[in-house]
């Protein structure tokens, strides 16, 4: 009877660490696209499994999508991994808060748009959760 009941609580255990390692594994993978210049999003933010986006898109190179630009260049070797997008893209007193959406949409649709595949409508991209 003991070895039955040690038995059922390994079992139910290792049930629930797994639950736990799975989720934490799951979440961990999950992007979400915000910026803290967005004063009010009008829409949620845009949350996507990055791996598995660069995966299905032959992505090997961080910087097609965190790119960095120097005297209107991209640099080749460079990335801006850590950086929000509104430190280069609504640094200028010209830029506005449009022009910061604007340039997300044409880095994630245009490139969409261009590979002919991935969302490109509004609600496809911004759930509602």
């Amino acid at each position: 009877m003991k070895k039955n009941k040690i038995l059922l609580y390994t079992v139910v255990f290792s049930f629930f660490l797994l639950i736990r390692i799975f989720s934490a594994v799951s979440q961990e993978d999950i992007e979400t696209v915000d910026d803290s210049a967005f004063k009010k999003l009008t829409r949620p933010p845009v949350s996507f499994f990055h791996d598995e986006h660069n995966e299905n898109a032959n992505i090997d190179e961080c910087n097609v999508c965190h790119h960095m630009f120097e005297d209107g260049e991209k640099l080749e070797y460079d990335d801006s991994i850590g950086m929000e997008c509104s430190a280069c893209h609504y640094s200028e007193p010209r830029e506005t808060e449009a022009d910061l959406i604007r340039s997300y949409h044409l880095q994630c649709s245009g490139c969409h748009l261009k590979q002919k595949t991935g969302p490109v409508m509004c609600g496809e991209c911004h759930r509602k959760k």
